[in-house]
């Protein structure tokens, strides 16, 4: 989980260095079709039947996590990447609802402790009284609230999918299940680009390529993680991102890291090391030749 939220932190700097020309449809066409091609080859190298078993689970799921897609990408082009992420950390709160009405997961008091103080640290870091444009923290224009919807919506549809992994992952390989991603993806991006085509660059090409390989390893290594962990346990380490967020918002593009992100960020590595440290639940777990132990 933790090498997912470096790997997703990474794939929105090269979102970001594309957004503000390449729409967010044609971002999404890219990372899948880079995805595509890098799943056919783990899985024939692996032997494994590409298809699965529950298919319309798995199709659900790789549409559903389309639209999330499509709403982050939409959310990092538009919104500082700070912001954008720390948004986008809504979906650990909606997972554990969802984890819980629909998958019967219990959330320990070490999760809800986690969550708890993940979901404080984002709220420091995202500065609430400057989102609304109403409070003292209000010295810079607010965020565009269109774009702040769709970072929700993003969220919420992130959070579903999420839920919809731990579903399938009793009876499908985590390869399967990353396979369908951009398999769905792909036939529903193409038709919102097709409307609006923009030839890339070619340093344009190199940052779409590096939204696809991050966004790969982020989803192999984010399934390997909820298929080995609660789903409310696996989204509360994966706070860690808001800390890359933050660090290479500073490096790159010239975001102040305040005292506010500071503690936000504190808070954040509190919520990952409590969510570590609470006891593993023993369903299917990845053994080091990657199949799942019944």
């Amino acid at each position: 989980m933790l090498l997912s939220a470096l790997s997703f932190s990474l794939m929105g700097i090269c979102v970001k260095q594309v957004g503000s020309r390449i729409p967010a449809a044609e971002v999404v066409l890219a990372r899948a079709l880079v995805s595509l091609a890098l799943s056919w080859w783990l899985l024939r190298r692996a032997g494994i039947n590409p298809w699965g078993q529950r298919r319309g689970l798995l199709i659900w799921r790789g549409a559903i996590g389309s639209v999330a897609l499509l709403c982050v990408y939409a959310a990092l082009s538009t919104l500082p990447l700070a912001s954008a992420t720390v948004l986008q950390y809504l979906y650990p709160t909606f997972t554990a609802l969802l984890a819980w009405l629909l998958l019967g997961e219990r959330v320990g008091r070490r999760v809800l402790a986690a969550v708890a103080l993940g979901w404080a640290g984002v709220l420091l870091v995202a500065q609430p009284a400057r989102l609304l444009a109403g409070g003292p923290l209000a010295g810079s224009p607010a965020l565009p609230a269109g774009a702040v919807l769709v970072a929700v919506a993003g969220a919420l549809c992130t959070a579903v999918a999420y839920v919809s992994v731990r579903t399938l992952a009793a009876s499908e390989h985590p390869l399967v299940i990353v396979f369908y991603f951009p398999l769905v993806a792909v036939p529903l991006s193409l038709p919102l680009v097709l409307l609006n085509p923009v030839l890339p660059t070619p340093l344009e090409l190199l940052w779409l390529l590096g939204v696809g390989l991050f966004t790969q390893l982020g989803q192999v290594t984010l399934t390997r993680g909820l298929v080995g962990l609660p789903a409310a346990q696996a989204t509360a380490i994966s706070y860690a991102q808001v800390g890359f967020a933050g660090l290479w918002g500073w490096l790159i593009f010239g975001e102040v890291v305040d005292g506010w992100t500071l503690a936000g960020a504190a808070l954040v590595l509190a919520a990952t090391l409590i969510s570590l440290s609470s006891r593993r639940r023993l369903l299917p777990q990845l053994n080091p030749g990657g199949e799942a132990d019944r």
